[in-house]
């Protein structure tokens, strides 16, 4: 394609935070910035006056900064950033103590609230209270089994002001799910909410989290958050106390913030445990500061008033990104429940009310609305949206072409790709770049992002592993129960030592951008050509019978290891039936898009596609079952009753 989708005019360049920054390094350093590559390429090259600046621009609070920006930075890992500091987390996120809102939520269409900053900051004093009258310190697990609510961003910031370290997960995961995670953790105190809305229905999660508490010997205190019920009964949960019960001695004064070293835990987040335990990732207070102040004040443009959504459960680090918003001054909006209630028009809807101004959500959900035939650039205003954000799997060129021609035309398409491993991204938007069709827009400020070789050279135009290079603040400070740090270097450092990979299936455009093709453990291998399942899933989810697909390769034939064939399953269209017509019509859709390596030996129709509570296919899971290995952590998939689905296909034994 010759020409961009979207091009930033001067004066959405001139007025974006990120000229600012530019600008501001000019100054400061006597340097000449020119453009976003000249920006990315300091950034990385001075790593010690990046930090530094983006410190100073971004307003961090702190006790102290201290004189080293980083030390030991040829080691990854092992560098360590601003290793004098002391500060808070909570802190930066409470600077504003007006009476601007906070946050707007919106249970589906059940429950509508809002706070201001200095309502925010009262209700966050008293329940800190609370907590240190329990005993509550630096270092404690405080653990979340909550929907996306405001109680849900109190309690955490209740938390991190003393120093304890949160942890969260959704209502919808089972009871083995949780315990799975906060077993691991031992929390000594457990948030829950009574239950929550979904798709119109009320789902009650109290018979669960009895099950949870008697799995958690850890936990001293349960604190139910009433959400669906004004007073649910506490009589079948032992240790258990209302939150307003439990807040009532307290009244609202100045919060002690604990000021900690920069490394302080902060959160520990969890992978997504479909092929065993979840691995549970610690990340430093410091490190998840910045990275998010960088994001979301230089890339996504984010401003004081602005109001930020994300659609994501507090199962998914997004959540944990979407409420460091709050040290920007911007406004959360928080949606919990179902996406596709009001026939899919509830986000669209929950933008109007509310003046959106930066929409966040799932490459997923705008294939989903784009295949229900939804045209909201028709039937909503989406006045004040200026920026659109897609992330958790590879967005495709045709998701690109659905936003400009059926959202908005004038709007900052930021495709991005991280994760709960860096708390963050290694490439995004940028408000100074045009956008191309099927691009994420360029590499993250201060990550030093290259594309390897099996043998570890750098490549451009050619596809390869995403490696990061150098080290970053938001690495995580280790894995829980690792005193050694060998989970956490065989995660990241194994292939190519002294560099992080990332493990996804990638390339350099020629535009400094980059092109995802899936993750690398699921990337197929037919003829011994490497063959990335986001290049199928582009082809196949185009055609209409095709709601959505997954493919694996499965070895074959059984007596040749090493051999793969390619195994397409797709969800038709209600009513539609996978006969020899459509198969080949897929076949040749593929063929004709791609290449023959691409086309799948075998076509099979299932009833659903198994994902995970955040909404990623599980392409492994589903390679085992077919395979007939043990699947060994159901309990982390939002359906995991579609594994079957996949068991002893006759198709298959062919």
């Amino acid at each position: 394609m010759n020409a961009p989708l979207w091009q930033p005019s001067a004066q959405v360049m001139a007025a974006s935070n990120m000229s600012a920054f530019m600008r501001a390094a000019e100054r400061k350093y006597a340097i000449e910035l020119p453009d976003y590559a000249a920006l990315h390429a300091w950034s990385v090259r001075e790593p010690e006056q990046f930090g530094r600046l983006l410190w100073e621009f971004c307003g961090i609070v702190a006790e102290r900064q201290g004189d080293v920006a980083v030390e030991h930075r040829d080691r990854m890992p092992g560098a360590r950033w601003f290793p004098q500091a002391r500060l808070n987390f909570a802190e930066n996120l409470l600077r504003r103590r007006d009476k601007e809102t906070a946050i707007v939520f919106w249970g589906e269409d059940k429950v509508q609230s809002s706070i201001t900053y200095a309502e925010l900051y009262h209700e966050v004093s008293r329940l800190a209270q609370a907590l240190r009258a329990s005993g509550v310190k630096a270092g404690d697990r405080v653990a979340a089994y909550m929907p996306n609510i405001p109680g849900t961003v109190i309690a955490m910031l209740a938390a991190t002001s003393i120093g304890a370290i949160w942890s969260s997960c959704s209502p919808d995961f089972g009871v083995q799910g949780v315990l799975d995670r906060f077993g691991q953790i031992e929390p000594r105190i457990l948030f829950s909410a009574d239950g929550y809305f979904y798709n119109g229905k009320t789902i009650d999660v109290m018979p669960r989290l009895a099950e949870i508490v008697k799995g958690l010997p850890s936990v001293d205190r349960v604190i139910v958050v009433p959400y669906t019920q004004r007073s649910p009964a506490l009589d079948s949960i032992p240790r258990a106390v209302d939150v307003h019960a439990y807040m009532a001695p307290y009244k609202a004064r100045n919060i002690e913030f604990a000021q900690l070293p920069f490394n302080h835990p902060l959160y520990i987040m969890f992978s997504s445990g479909t092929t065993g335990v979840p691995k549970c990732i610690v990340h430093g207070a410091g490190g998840t500061l910045m990275q998010h102040l960088k994001e979301q004040s230089m890339h996504a443009d984010l401003k004081r008033g602005d109001r930020l959504f994300y659609f994501t459960t507090c199962g998914w680090m997004m959540w944990n990104w979407l409420v460091s918003a709050l040290a920007c001054g911007a406004t959360l909006l928080l949606y919990d429940g179902s996406p596709f209630i009001r026939n899919g028009n509830v986000l669209f809807d929950f933008a109007d009310a509310t003046g959106m101004t930066i929409f966040g959500t799932s490459a997923k959900f705008i294939d989903a609305i784009a295949k229900a035939g939804l045209r909201p650039a028709q039937t909503h205003r989406l006045k004040t949206v200026r920026v659109m954000l897609s992330t958790g799997s590879p967005l495709a060129p045709e998701g690109f072409d659905y936003v400009y021609e059926h959202v908005k035309r004038d709007v900052i398409l930021a495709s991005m790709s991280g994760g709960t491993d860096i708390m963050g991204t290694f490439v995004s938007g940028s408000p100074l770049l045009p956008v191309w069709r099927g691009e994420i827009q360029c590499a993250t400020l201060g990550m030093q992002v290259e594309v390897f070789d099996d043998d570890g050279r750098a490549v451009r135009g050619t596809k390869g592993e995403l490696v990061c290079t150098a080290p970053f603040p938001s690495m995580p400070i280790g894995f829980w129960n690792d005193p050694q740090g060998k989970k956490y270097h065989a995660a990241y450092f194994e292939k190519f030592p002294n560099v992080w990979c990332h493990g996804d299936y990638v390339e350099l455009t020629e535009h400094d951008g980059m092109i995802i093709y899936g993750r690398s453990d699921a990337v197929l291998n037919p003829g011994g050509v490497r063959i990335g399942t986001a290049e199928i899933y582009r082809q196949v989810e185009q055609l209409d019978e095709i709601v959505e697909s997954l493919v694996i390769g499965q070895d074959w034939p059984p007596d040749h290891p090493g051999d793969v064939r390619i195994v397409l399953f797709v969800r038709l269209r209600d009513g539609l039936a996978l006969d020899p017509a459509l198969s080949d019509k897929i076949k040749q859709h593929i063929r004709a898009n791609t290449t023959p390596r691409h086309v799948p030996a075998k076509v099979v129709q299932v009833a659903d596609i198994p994902r995970t509570k955040s909404g990623k296919i599980v392409e492994l899971a589903v390679r085992h079952v077919v395979h007939n290995r043990v699947v060994k952590n159901i309990e982390a998939l939002a359906n995991p009753e579609a594994l079957q689905m996949f068991r002893d296909r006759p198709e298959l034994q062919t």
